[in-house]
């Protein structure tokens, strides 16, 4: 009986992905955003409690990736594909190409996919990751996505929706880069060699601060994972260098 217990959890995080695309498609956000952030919760305990059971099976690999990219690659893409056409509606313009511009969002879902086969064929994966990891991508999405159709009105809308493809294509190539990432992954808690992981958790706990004073919160997780892409470019800058020393 045990031994289903985490493909129920991953399941659930399918199901979440299901309901995120729904709320995506029908222009609710805030709510899209939130099942994202709650299959992300049943993401992380499917694995943990796979490995607590001692059940981990091949068949639970293949169904974990299946269901993060319903929740990880499709839903953000359905959320940014609404945010584009919103923002092409009242960009306005003469670009006949224009209405098309939405599409581009589901590259994110198809890189998703690339970037979730290339992780699950990568031995080098273990303790940290290479490349932008698909839940990171997807909640700077959805973040983004929720902080953008909040403000009344967005300045100079054809700028946006050029920055918002331009980052469509950035984050695609990140997510199946060779670029090293750290994970929140800690072998020990001193504070060597575990440095660039507790300065970002404290440096996200300051943002998530500032943005609710500021009453915003949505864009809290998109700033996140920016500084996490910084945090990672700097600490293999460093490594770089070390190693020339």
């Amino acid at each position: 009986m045990k031994k289903h217990i985490p493909n129920s959890i991953t399941c659930c995080n399918l199901i979440c992905g299901c309901i995120a695309i729904h709320f995506a498609m029908g222009g609710a956000l805030p709510l899209a955003l939130l099942f994202i952030i709650l299959g992300a919760v049943f993401d992380f305990f499917d694995g943990f409690t796979a490995r607590l059971l001692g059940v981990s099976s091949p068949i639970g690999k293949e169904l974990d990736s299946l269901a993060d990219v319903v929740t990880f690659g499709v839903a953000p893409a359905s959320m940014a594909f609404t945010l584009l056409g919103n923002i092409s509606c009242s960009a306005g313009g003469r670009c006949p190409m224009a209405p098309y511009f939405p599409y581009a969002a589901f590259l994110i879902a198809a890189f998703s996919a690339l970037r979730l086969a290339k992780f699950n064929l990568d031995t080098r994966q273990s303790h940290s990751f290479i490349g932008l990891p698909t839940p990171a991508n997807a909640l700077f999405w959805g973040s983004l996505s929720v902080s953008l159709t909040s403000m009344p009105s967005l300045p100079a809308p054809l700028v946006v929706r050029s920055a918002l493809l331009l980052l469509i294509f950035l984050s695609c190539w990140i997510m199946v880069s060779e670029v090293p990432m750290f994970a929140l992954k800690f072998k020990h808690y001193g504070w060597h060699g575990n440095g660039i992981r507790y300065s970002f958790v404290l440096l996200s706990a300051a943002v998530v601060v500032v943005s609710a004073l500021l009453n915003d919160v949505s864009l809290a997780p998109a700033v996140i994972v920016v500084l996490y892409v910084l945090a990672s470019l700097l600490t293999q800058h460093q490594s770089t260098e070390e190693n020339e020393a």
